[in-house]
């Protein structure tokens, strides 16, 4: 299993990345102006890591009520997707990939690791 870990950033917020067993960084959170607030996100990724997936890369996507999984096209034209919260809130977003089948093997590896230990990184 992963982990969370949740560093300071140099702003005084707080962001959290979501790591595989590989070390590899599967997602990343916006930043938050106290600890608890990240902490809080990383609680709401594991709550809503099962949401649906809405495909925006599709030409008449079909809606999904949040909280829910987004895949869309970045202005690079690279496939992303971030998971929203029941209020809309970006809880987590991924790098861009190439493809549409790594986007949607990214949310999977989030699924995986969502029930991962928050680590704390004083730096």
């Amino acid at each position: 299993m992963g982990k969370y870990v949740i560093t300071k950033t140099s702003n005084e917020g707080y962001k959290f990345n979501l790591i595989a067993n590989n070390h590899e960084v599967i997602g990343t959170s916006q930043v938050f102006k106290s600890l608890q607030s990240a902490k809080n996100s990383c609680d709401s990724v594991k709550r809503f890591c099962n949401s649906d997936i809405e495909d925006q890369t599709l030409q008449n996507p079909e809606p999904k009520k949040c909280p829910k999984w987004e895949i869309y096209l970045d202005k690079a034209g690279e496939y992303r997707f971030r998971l929203l919260a029941s209020n809309g809130e970006n809880l987590l977003a991924s790098e861009g990939y190439t493809s549409k089948a790594s986007a949607k093997n990214g949310i999977e590896s989030v699924k995986k690791n969502c029930e991962s230990e928050i680590e704390v990184k004083e730096e």
